[in-house]
């Protein structure tokens, strides 16, 4: 029965699924009927086998893009800038490859996935004050991805160039202005940026295909996009601040829908002003997530019952585990259903796949899509930086209907949705993992 929850009972329920979907170790918080229940299952590393406690620090990855969306929305509260203000504005000396881009481009258009710069510029600008500065002056070399508004393609770069934005305007180094606009004010004690800080605390350690993985974190470049560490039930204090006024006067902003997702199986339906919107069961869903190198974190929030959860984990197949966590806890809290994944049809559709074989490529990804007797396969690798880190993945796609199919890799339990689309000009797309990738070959 909705409401009806034995907090007790997801101590056991969260060591069951760690295990089942062969996770080293997470941790889960959840705020219902205005308490924050928090547990914690398994090791931060398999190779110390230290223990995963409720106060270890994971990487939350992405959903540090919605925190990075916050500090602007306080500024605009504050009357520095609006959403329609154009980056050039602010930061003159920005610039991308294409020269109507550079002049046009809007913080709106950074903050709902729709700029078309080519989102995933992973750099190295350096361990200093000046990173975001370096790293915004490397953009100009980025080309873009899709004409200025046209589609939705998820971006780093748009969250790293809204992070340098965040210090032209408070006058501080990003980190800083983060601490001063939300983790100070929310009185949040573990959650922070930079390395030296979170050893100081239990930390997680990602794995790769079973073991601990090579490096730690990302550069610290990429600060705004994906840098926060913290606790659960850190993050959903921070959720629990946008149920209404108090950090922001007018959260509701952020949940106002900007663009549709062409892909709309996997996340969400459409984008706000940093969250990922959706509608389950007659009720609003604010979420996001966030995978760094081997870590995967998921935020999930339902405005009209003030009910947030998050859960963090550091390895495994992560996709599967938190969609069997908040399907079953969702269940108990609200009596709210969750819609299942995408999966394929008992008779697959009849479609000429063929047409959609092919490279597709974007700055720091290659997809190419060739058919196998009769079957499109599907193959998606890192480039540039993060080659060495993020193994190729490859499987089968099987039809659902002419556009839309899905696929998973051998061992993976989830499903994964790929949708092929064109652009108002006919430019040929394909659409998965909530990036849009042009065809190029």
């Amino acid at each position: 029965m909705a409401g009806a929850t034995d907090p007790g009972r997801w101590q056991v329920r969260l060591a069951e699924l760690i295990e089942e979907f062969e996770v080293p170790g997470a941790g889960l918080a959840f705020l219902h009927e205005g308490r924050v229940h928090e547990f914690a299952a398994g090791v931060l590393n398999t190779g110390t086998g230290v223990e995963t406690t409720t106060d270890s620090l994971f990487q939350i990855g992405s959903i540090t893009k919605v925190w990075t969306a916050t500090q602007i929305m306080l500024l605009i509260e504050g009357g520095e800038l609006t959403l329609d203000t154009r980056v050039a504005e602010i930061l003159p000396e920005f610039r991308v490859a294409d020269a109507e881009l550079t002049e046009s481009v809007t913080v709106r258009h950074l903050l709902s996935h729709t700029s078309g710069i080519d989102g995933d510029l992973f750099i190295d600008t350096g361990r200093g004050d000046d990173c975001l500065e370096k790293y915004v002056a490397a953009c100009a070399d980025l080309a873009r991805n899709h004409p200025l508004g046209a589609t939705q393609s998820y971006g780093n770069s748009g969250f790293v160039i809204a992070g340098r934005i965040v210090e032209r305007l408070t006058g501080e180094v990003w980190d800083v202005a983060l601490r001063e606009q939300i983790i100070d004010p929310l009185g949040l004690t573990h959650t922070w940026t930079l390395p030296e800080d979170v050893i100081r605390f239990r930390a997680a350690v990602g794995h790769v295909e079973g073991a601990p993985s090579p490096v730690w974190g990302l550069m610290r470049a990429v600060g705004p996009a994906g840098l926060i560490c913290s606790r659960p039930a850190d993050v959903v204090a921070f959720a629990r601040a946008h149920f209404g006024p108090g950090l922001l006067a007018g959260p509701e902003t952020m949940w106002e829908p900007q663009v549709e997702i062409p892909n709309p199986h996997t996340m969400g339906r459409q984008w706000g002003i940093g969250w990922i919107l959706d509608e389950w069961d007659g009720r609003r869903i604010l979420s996001h997530g966030g995978n760094t190198v081997g870590q995967a974190a998921m935020l999930w929030a339902v405005p009209g019952s003030e009910t947030a959860v998050c859960v963090l984990a550091n390895g495994g197949h992560t996709a599967a585990f938190q969609r069997t966590l908040i399907t079953e806890l969702l269940d108990e809290l609200l009596g709210l259903t969750v819609p299942p994944v995408l999966g394929p049809p008992d008779t697959p559709a009849q479609v000429d796949a063929g047409r959609y074989a092919g490279r597709y490529e974007r700055t720091g990804s290659r997809v190419t899509l060739t058919l196998q007797d009769g079957r499109l396969r599907l193959r998606s690798e890192a480039t540039g930086t993060l080659a060495g880190l993020r193994p190729p993945v490859e499987f089968d796609l099987v039809p659902v209907d002419e556009t839309t199919f899905v696929g998973r890799p051998e061992g993976d339990p989830q499903w994964i949705p790929v949708v092929f689309y064109e652009l108002a000009d006919g430019s040929p797309y394909v659409h998965f993992g909530a990036r849009a990738t042009p065809r190029v070959g």
